[in-house]
């Protein structure tokens, strides 16, 4: 049992278990789950909720011909142990190896790209599309969880797939509904006696032969299925899921694998749309993250005995935690302020807020689009909302702030958490576009402070604007400097930093630091910069930075954000503008998605760090 995991094709080796083996394999997938994640961190709690689920999947379907897409991709460390990943999974999340979410580039068995939520049910619709355009055979099933599904985009799909009929099993992943014992074993029991051949067959002919009863045939089968719906509907929660036209099948223990692996392959022999509800517990298997599921759904290091996260060195306090008391001092004395966020009330550090204001403060689940129209709603009646959502997740709802924020003027702050390089997750949550994707937009103020104090005066400073307001800042500890009170800045006003003659450098948020030590290093080899703070990306201080490059004769830009579109290209559209014909040189990400690994590592990869700025500057400069 133990090489199972071991083997270059574990699925094969599954498929010859026998029934009272397999909990035994799920004892295995959470050790190595638990001991691995312990080292290098990771969604740990989803995970283990979905190892019973994982393996019914994979003794039931073939993959990679069928076809599974996790959603989200957190929960997917089973499924990368049981597709031949194990010799790698222990650089789960870390530079150049084994990504955190399921990855195409990766595995065949993984058929989508999934770190964001809510996409599986319409990634997997198109799978069945054009699995019956091409004439093939093959399952499709989207595994989403209960989260996901509050998205707009999981209802547009759920639709659409009831209208096309395709065959399709979607599995809802329930891990926080509550079912009593009596109420869950009944609906289980009723479940796996409707999907049996002998029920499918027998509903089948049934509703053919009343469709041939002359007259009365269709009344007939028309008050059949409203039984059948009245009795499901009594039953089971699944009366919406038969509103889009799915055959509804749950709730399912998500944890009894006699009963998952029967149900699911009495569902391959259905036609068209099915939805499976499965209930399952976060953590299931570590107590600790039974416990406190939010702690350990993405979690850092810890004790795999005890459960005790390991903590690092003490420091300054997140951007993150100074943002949420920063608000929440300011809603003391203004009540217009009112605090929105999408599923990351403690991830966005507005915990402290919804302690202080419950009513005030607002989680509208995984919907980034509902979210920004319903704070542009907020804001034509005199409110200040402040929408604190992750950069990466922002570019959700990128017309809704176009459309519906901008295009009407509206006062709404967008606090951009996780701005720049985040880590470990990688690809799907750098927040390296946003200085691209928002400044372009009318009436958009967008600043980017450098440390503590700079977010401190943006949070003022937003809350004294009068059309849309933007700030982003990074992941991880401040800088350190002792804070002082709130103030509005002026916007569109930089800070010269630094007086130079050999060049100047233009440095955006936090990166500030680094290249006031870059300016140092390079002091002491006889080359002499200035270094400027612009603070706001829009409106830009076209006087300074004008002026400076003028006086300098080289410019260099420096910014966490990919160099397209980003603060260097608006510098250039500046210079163009003003006849300025000084050299640029833009230091940034480039024209790729970058890999995960610590922020340190890929700073240093992509010369964001004081060493390789210092080498940039130094090449151009010297030559």
């Amino acid at each position: 049992m133990s090489e199972i995991l071991k083997q270059e094709n574990p699925i094969a080796a599954l498929k010859n278990l026998s029934e009272t083996e397999l909990p035994k394999l799920a004892e295995e997938l959470r050790d190595v789950i638990i001991k691995t994640v312990a080292v290098t961190g990771g969604h740990l709690a989803s995970s283990l909720g979905v190892v019973e689920l994982t393996i019914a999947l994979h003794r039931v379907f073939n993959t990679p011909k069928d076809k599974i897409v996790w959603d989200v991709g957190h929960q997917a460390y089973a499924h990368k142990l049981l597709t031949g990943r194990y010799a790698q999974f222990k650089t789960l999340r870390q530079l150049d190896g084994l990504s955190g979410f399921p990855k195409r580039e990766e595995s065949p068995h993984d058929c989508f790209n999934v770190g964001h939520s809510s996409t599986s049910i319409s990634a997997c619709l198109g799978m069945a599309t054009a699995r019956d355009t091409k004439g093939g055979n093959e399952k499709v099933v989207a595994v989403i969880g209960d989260g996901s599904l509050t998205a707009g985009l999981a209802f547009e799909s759920l639709n659409h797939a009831g209208h096309l009929k395709k065959d399709l099993l979607v599995i809802l992943n329930d891990n926080e509904m509550s079912i009593s014992p009596n109420v869950g074993a009944l609906s289980s029991f009723f479940s796996r006696q409707l999907t049996s051949d002998f029920f499918v067959r027998l509903k089948r002919e049934t509703e053919n032969f009343l469709d041939s009863v002359p007259k009365i045939g269709k009344d007939l089968r028309r008050l059949a299925k409203k039984a059948e719906e009245a009795v499901k509907g009594f039953l089971t929660p699944g009366m919406l899921l038969e509103a889009f036209d799915f055959d509804y099948v749950g709730p399912i223990d998500g944890h009894k694998l006699e009963e998952l692996v029967q149900t699911l392959e009495n569902i391959t022999h259905m036609d068209g749309p099915v939805l499976m509800h499965v209930v399952t517990k976060k953590g299931k298997g570590f107590p600790p993250a039974e416990e406190n599921p939010h702690l350990y759904h993405g979690v850092g290091p810890f004790d795999p005995i005890t459960g005790e996260v390991k903590k690092g060195s003490s420091g300054p306090p997140s951007y993150t935690s100074v943002f949420g008391k920063t608000l929440t001092e300011l809603a003391e004395e203004d009540d217009r302020i009112v605090a929105i966020t999408a599923a990351m009330l403690e991830g966005t550090g507005l915990n402290t807020f919804a302690e202080r204001f419950p009513e005030r403060c607002f989680d509208v689940g995984i919907a980034e689009q509902h979210a920004v129209t319903f704070a542009a709603g907020m804001a034509t009646q005199g409110l200040k909302p402040f929408l604190a959502i992750y950069s990466t997740f922002r570019q959700r709802a990128y017309d809704n702030v176009l459309h519906d924020v901008c295009l009407q003027n509206l006062p709404v702050t967008f606090c951009l958490d996780r701005g720049g390089l985040v880590g470990a997750d990688g690809p799907t949550h750098h927040g390296v576009f946003d200085l691209s994707y928002l400044r372009h937009m009318p009436n958009m103020v967008f600043m980017v402070p450098r440390d503590e104090n700079y977010l401190r005066h943006a949070v003022a400073t937003a809350l004294n604007a009068d059309g849309p307001f933007a700030f982003r800042y990074p992941r991880g500890a401040g800088t350190g400097v002792a804070t002082v009170k709130p103030q509005p800045l002026v916007v569109g006003q930089g800070e010269k930093l630094r007086e130079g003659k050999d060049g100047v450098v233009f440095a955006v948020g936090h990166l500030v630091a680094e290249v006031l030590a870059a300016a140092e290093t390079l002091s002491a080899e006889g080359l002499d910069l200035t270094v400027v703070d612009p603070i706001f990306l829009k409106p830009l201080d076209k006087d300074m930075l004008v002026t400076e490059a003028v006086r300098t004769g080289f410019v260099f830009t420096v910014e966490e954000n990919v160099l397209q579109g980003g603060f260097g290209s608006a510098l250039l559209e500046l210079f163009c503008e003003a006849g300025v014909t000084v050299p640029v040189k833009r230091i940034g990400l480039p024209d790729k998605f970058v890999e995960q690994g610590s922020q340190a590592e890929l700073r240093a990869r992509y010369g964001l760090d004081v060493k390789g700025i210092v080498a940039t500057i130094r090449g151009a400069l010297k030559k």
